[in-house]
């Protein structure tokens, strides 16, 4: 991987994170890039299906019970098990993901003396649309992990700031990162135009396209671009609706079985659902415009895709997404849970294809200046392995 920092030697790193889902779609990138320095890696999370291939793969998984609500029971097992694997192994960094495994894996390595801590923040739980006294209780919580914090990444400039002005660690001890993709894969010109999508899903090559990739659960939006969907099929015949992802088995957050019955029902075979996929690339390229209406986001990584992609995106004004999307530049914003401005963006992108071809462009232009994955894992290569050295720990 090029761009990266000097080899170096010895250097024995946890990458911990709640569930197997995370480790593998999100951070085998990071622990490759850290593999490649030298160091040694191990990876703890949750044990799930994901676990075999990986360890197959030759990636170091050790599993434990990983709480991912913060029900006390639940998660001073997981505050037990983890300081014990802390003491034995006697890592010399914990670099700590997703919000309750960092709190609790933040405080198991300051009681087990790991000498460098370092969370990234792939979007803080709390935003300015929960109920007052809810974010502020997650607020305090971030504070509290951040006493036992060395290193604050975070993906977008937005929580950066947030985690600076609410008090959660100081200016100097953090950072944003950004977050990328593998651009290679999503290449227009070796993806294809997806024809090839549309005929194995049952979609009409001549069909207008929107999709949304994402887990099936409500603060993804997803009973929002169903309402939406209903409202602009009405009056667009030629408008299908592409649906891709499942809710996970770990997911705690509540789903939408009723509104997707809803839009069933009124779409019937421009409703298109065909659940988890891993051929992505293909997906977006049998889309038209790509969709995201969640309610919350770090630096959604499906936007970065889909920009590569050529695709203009259509997104809430949110943290993330509003760092990503440039609006009448490279796609549209509209506010949470209003699935009427929802609809009446998606016409205006229906009704004016070239339009939204020329915003796809530009966004594949952005999204190749601005976030490719390489550049982002060696940026935290250099700060963590600096903040090594400053520890002797290299």
């Amino acid at each position: 991987m090029s761009g990266m920092v000097d080899r170096n030697d010895d250097l024995k790193v946890c990458q911990l994170c709640a569930v197997d889902f995370t480790l593998k779609h999100f951070l085998l990138p990071l622990l490759d890039g850290m593999r490649a320095q030298g160091w040694r890696v191990t990876a703890v999370c949750s044990d799930g299906p994901l676990v075999g291939a990986m360890r197959a793969a030759g990636y170091t998984i050790e599993t434990l019970p990983i709480a991912r609500s913060m029900n006390p029971l639940l998660a001073v097992r997981s505050l037990v098990a983890l300081t014990r694997l802390f003491r034995r192994e006697r890592f010399d960094v914990l670099h700590a993901h997703t919000p309750v495994a960092a709190l609790i894996g933040r405080l198991a390595a300051r009681l087990a003396g790991v000498p460098l801590i370092v969370y990234t923040a792939h979007g803080f739980y709390f935003h300015d649309e929960m109920p007052r006294w809810k974010r502020a209780l997650f607020v305090v919580l971030e504070r509290f992990g951040g006493r036992f914090t060395d290193l604050l990444f975070s993906q977008s400039a937005e929580d950066a700031e947030d985690a600076v002005r609410e008090r959660i660690a100081p200016r100097e001890r953090v950072l944003a990162i950004g977050n990328g993709i593998e651009v290679a894969s999503f290449d227009p010109a070796r993806v294809g135009a997806g024809d090839t999508a549309r005929d194995a899903l049952g979609i009409p090559r001549d069909a207008f396209v929107v999709g949304m990739i994402g887990r099936q659960v409500r603060e993804k939006g997803i009973a929002e671009f169903l309402a939406a969907a209903a409202m602009v099929a009405q009056a667009y015949p030629q408008v299908w609706f592409l649906l891709v992802g499942e809710r996970l088995a770990s997911d705690h957050a509540v789903g939408i079985d009723a509104e997707f019955a809803t839009a069933r029902a009124a779409l019937g075979a421009r409703l298109v659902a065909p659940g988890l996929r891993s051929d992505v690339p293909q997906l977006l390229a049998a889309m038209d415009l790509f969709c995201l209406p969640s309610w919350r986001e770090g630096m959604p990584r499906t936007i970065i895709e889909a920009m590569v992609m050529g695709k203009p995106v259509l997104a809430t004004n949110i943290r993330g997404a509003r760092e990503e999307v440039v609006p009448e530049l490279t796609g549209l914003l509209v506010p949470t849970r209003a699935p009427e401005a929802l609809a009446r963006a998606m016409k205006r992108f229906v009704e004016d294809p070239e339009w939204a071809r020329k915003l796809g462009s530009a966004g594949r232009e952005r999204a190749l200046r601005l976030y490719d994955e390489e550049k982002v894992v060696a940026f935290q290569l250099e700060r963590i392995g600096q903040a090594a050295r400053e520890r002797k720990l290299l």
